[in-house]
């Protein structure tokens, strides 16, 4: 299945670059640049359109009939995201959480374990379906690494897959020092990495998962490029093996909050609005320590199915995970015991962000 990469309702130009910067953060679809990609998604089916639902721009999805339920309401499958949805019909843009289902798949949805079998060609492309995010199912084994056409020792491209829970980033080992990978584009499973020594063709990473945990507890994948790839692997994907470790790829602790007496702060949030498919979360920072803060760092978690749609008084670290964020160029001096204030709005019905973690420079 695919999930859209745009969130521009009533706007369907093609204008908008992939990946979307930070800065259009507002209009980014549920594929959030990738990060969904890979993850694992229980969709469910709802109600037939009798009416015409075909993604015209600027009309309602189901006009000239009415929504009613019909014997596949209620079938369920779990599916794959592994495709992204940018096209500009109404369905793509005007739906952040809208998903493309692959018309084999169709007739897999099952009720009582039994599969529906007839919903296509006959009652397929005019329906409300429903979907959360959900680990793996019976996941066993370990990820999958290759090689993409083109990738060599100068450009080390590599797509991770068959993972438990997606991937929200990597870092590979270069010169003794761990650094994040950039993503090859909005790929998702996608990344450039860099060799174990400049110039070579040995490679050690570790991932994050789509809840920011280190897989396997900070487990290091080291493989190699293959000679038949010298000059650039000629295949779409060129597998190779690897071998793990969990001795010494042990990544450092999530940043807590530092002792009293030094440079500490707190981060709290409340819920300060809400609506159908949608909340909007403020969170204010305090300084608790006794010494004036220059800058400050918060992470915090995203539950299930919930996605942010813009945020304002904060920056995204480019180094971190995208949940976690640090102050924007104004706001981050305090004195001990000020405080600052920033917020996001949010996609999903969860409303929910866990706890806080909050660290100060």
């Amino acid at each position: 299945m695919a999930l859209n990469v745009f969130n521009t309702p009533g706007d369907y130009s093609g204008a908008y670059p992939r990946p979307v910067p930070d800065s259009r953060a507002s209009i980014k679809g549920a594929f959030d640049n990738g990060r969904n990609c890979g993850r694992w998604v229980k969709v469910t089916i709802g109600d037939y359109c009798t009416g015409t639902n075909d993604g015209a721009q600027g009309q309602p999805f189901c006009r000239n009939g009415s929504w009613a339920a019909d014997q596949y309401n209620g079938a369920t499958l779990t599916m794959l995201v592994a495709d992204s949805c940018a096209d500009s019909n109404a369905w793509c843009r005007d739906d952040p959480n809208h998903l493309d289902l692959a018309t084999d798949s169709l007739n897999r949805f099952r009720i009582g374990g039994t599969p529906v079998g007839t919903m296509y060609p006959g009652r397929w492309n005019n329906r409300h379906v429903s979907w959360s995010f959900v680990p793996a199912p019976d996941y066993s084994g370990d990820i999958r690494i290759g090689f993409l056409k083109g990738a060599q020792r100068y450009w080390p491209a590599i797509a991770v897959s068959h993972l438990p829970n997606g991937v929200h980033g990597i870092q590979y080992l270069a010169n003794g020092t761990w650094t994040d990978a950039v993503m090859n584009s909005d790929m998702g499973q996608s990344y450039v990495i860099g060799a174990t020594a400049s110039g070579g063709s040995d490679f050690t990473i570790r991932i994050r998962d789509a809840a920011d945990a280190w897989l396997g507890g900070g487990r290091t994948y080291s493989f190699s490029l293959p000679s038949g790839c010298a000059g650039g692997c000629a295949q779409d994907y060129t597998a190779v093996p690897y071998a793990t470790d969990t001795s010494g790829g042990t990544p450092p602790p999530t940043p807590a909050p530092s002792p009293s007496g030094d440079t500490a702060c707190t981060a709290q949030w409340k819920l300060t609005g809400s609506w159908q498919g949608g909340y909007q979360a403020d969170v204010t920072v305090t300084n608790t320590g006794s010494r004036a803060v220059t800058g400050w760092s918060v992470h915090h978690t995203l539950p299930g199915g919930v996605t942010v749609a813009n945020r304002w008084n904060a920056v995204v670290d480019p180094s971190r995970p995208a949940t976690t964020v640090h102050n924007a160029s104004y706001n981050g001096s305090l004195a001990p015991g000020a405080s600052t204030t920033w917020g996001m709005t949010l996609n999903g019905d969860d409303r929910d962000l866990g706890t806080l973690l909050c660290t100060a420079s």
